[in-house]
């Protein structure tokens, strides 16, 4: 390795809150080389993404860089840049992929114009080569259809399409340095690979350094060099990531290696009754392409005749690659997205056919914890609001004092502190708020939750956390739940039964153990080999 294009020396950051000083960095050094490849691991929480925010010089403006901190960049210390300095550097010689790529992407701005706009803010060139450039990155992420694609907004596209424009738009000027802060976490596994396979081809052809931060521990042994441990905003262990996966010194790091989900679900009794069940459930979209004066329309089907039941207290998987229509059908099912065909029952009652009023009674009994905890999370509201307005507006609990007790109890369930009912959704890490997501959820009591990647921006100690908290509120309260994720160690250890999807249809349904140790299809052989052998 060449000498370090990035040293961070003595990193030492505090946000100053309603509650007082919070030290999230303490003492924090690491360098990284041309070509090179560092991972940053660690809970949600350690300070990893403050850490990557700083370099980029976009902290929050209540934040506190410690007088001794410095960031040398090539040479120069740009801790004490201006942000016009930093300006003429990021995404063209320091570029990020953020980790939630739908706050991150602006909803009013179509995909061709955002990415077009970090290569013209760095280099000029003509409108027609500019789309050519545009095209050529999106279908470089393995981005489908990319020239529709272009003229498409944010929402009309998966999480983990989302995240591959975002992957795109960090590649687009070739930089120096890459820090990826989960980059991969939206991605289905067999897209990961690719995408991992891609960054490292990028990474050896421009002899780019990249700075890795996941909780994804097979992705960290697969593709870094080096590898820093970080618990509580300080770096625990650090060293080759195959000396540390080999040999952990730490007690942090030993846990960390050992997270992996593990277990299988209780068996069903074969007297459960079912909870919900759709059947032959279509549903299409027009996707616009072409100009003003010669547009072209051109149809979608999302899902295909798809027909499951869910039993009470079963666990129901609904795995495949992104854009597959997973989650289109999760929200259908709940009467949460549009459908042009399909019967909907729970608990006996036909649904599909209510009105939004009609539907009303049903919605404490149905609910869901989405994707992206952030956007779905109102960042003008605390988090006493954001819990307390669904048993307001359903009169559960007689008081403030009891809906007090609801709201602490369900914190308690997902193992976040009282403190954080007085604290805004940003305060939080992604993991933290992905656990207040699910605390909303669960703060009604329902009986079916429709849970939409609701692991995947955790790491792997919080996540097997979360497995547990799942199954215990599954065994007491006789929830039934619908699991779309695209982790199938996550899938393995939590559903009873699974449904593969693939381009809206179903191309293989089971029992979860079946499927995953004998798939009868190559496309689910795919999805296993992928998930089971990152870049293996």
């Amino acid at each position: 390795m060449t000498d370090p294009i990035l040293s961070v020396e003595n990193a030492k950051i505090s946000f100053h809150t309603v509650a007082g000083q919070i030290d999230a960095v303490k003492n924090v050094s690491f360098s990284v080389a041309r070509g090179e490849t560092l991972a940053v691991v660690g809970e949600s929480g350690s300070g990893k993404s403050v850490t990557a925010r700083a370099i980029m010089g976009m902290l929050a403006s209540n934040a506190r860089v410690g007088e001794d901190t410095k960031i040398l960049f090539d040479g120069d210390d740009i801790s004490e840049w201006s942000d016009l300095q930093l300006q003429d550097i990021r995404g063209r010689r320091i570029a990020m992929i953020f980790q939630e790529p739908l706050t991150s992407l602006n909803p009013v701005y179509k995909i061709g114009d955002q990415v077009g706009e970090i290569i013209t803010a760095h280099r000029k060139i003509s409108k027609a080569d500019l789309k050519r450039e545009v095209i050529r990155l999106l279908d470089e992420v393995q981005l489908p259809d990319p020239e529709t694609r272009f003229s498409q907004y944010p929402h009309e596209m998966s999480g983990g399409q989302r995240q591959r424009v975002m992957i795109a738009m960090a590649l687009a000027n070739t930089p120096d340095l890459l820090i990826a802060d989960e980059p991969t976490t939206a991605l289905d596994v067999t897209v990961q690979a690719e995408i991992l396979s891609l960054l490292k081809d990028l990474q050896k052809k421009h002899g780019m350094a990249v700075i890795l931060i996941t909780h994804d521990l097979t992705v960290v042994s697969k593709v870094s060099d080096k590898v820093v441990v970080m618990r509580q905003g300080e770096v625990v262990e650090r060293g080759d990531t195959q000396e540390v996966f080999d040999n952990p010194r730490h007690p942090y790091t030993q846990h960390l290696i050992n997270s992996d989900p593990k277990g299988h679900p209780d068996p069903l009794p074969e007297t459960a009754e079912p909870v919900l069940s759709c059947s032959d459930m279509s549903i299409s979209f027009l996707l616009k392409s072409g100009g003003f004066f010669n547009p072209k329309l051109k149809e979608l089907k999302a899902v295909d005749n798809i027909s499951a039941t869910i039993h009470k207290g079963e666990t129901l998987g609904i795995v495949g690659e992104s854009g597959s229509g997973k989650t289109t059908l999760g929200m259908a099912m709940i009467r949460l997205g549009h459908y042009q065909k399909g019967e909907i029952t729970f608990q006996g009652d036909r649904v599909d056919h209510l009105s939004r009023k009609e539907l009303q009674p049903y919605r404490t009994r149905m609910q869901v914890v989405f994707q992206d905890p952030f956007s779905s999370l109102n960042p003008r509201m605390i988090i006493r609001q954001i819990l307390e307005e669904g048993l307001i507006v359903n009169n559960i609990g007689g008081n403030s004092a009891e809906r007090d007790a609801l709201l602490r109890q369900a914190l308690d369930d997902v193992h976040m502190p009282h403190s954080a009912l007085d604290r805004f959704a940003h305060e939080f890490s992604g993991g933290q708020r992905q656990r207040l997501a699910i605390a909303r959820a669960i703060v009604l009591s329902p009986e079916f939750i429709l849970l939409d990647e609701p692991t995947s921006a955790l790491d792997l100690s919080i996540q097997a956390q979360i497995i547990d908290l799942l199954r215990d509120l599954r065994r007491k309260r006789d929830l039934s739940y619908v699991f779309i994720s695209h982790d199938l160690k996550v899938v393995r250890a939590l559903c009873h039964n699974v449904i593969v999807m693939q381009h809206g249809k179903v191309v293989e349904t089971g029992p979860t153990e079946q499927v995953l140790t004998d798939p009868q299809t190559p496309y689910t052989r795919r999805l296993v080999d992928a998930a089971f052998n990152v870049l293996a």
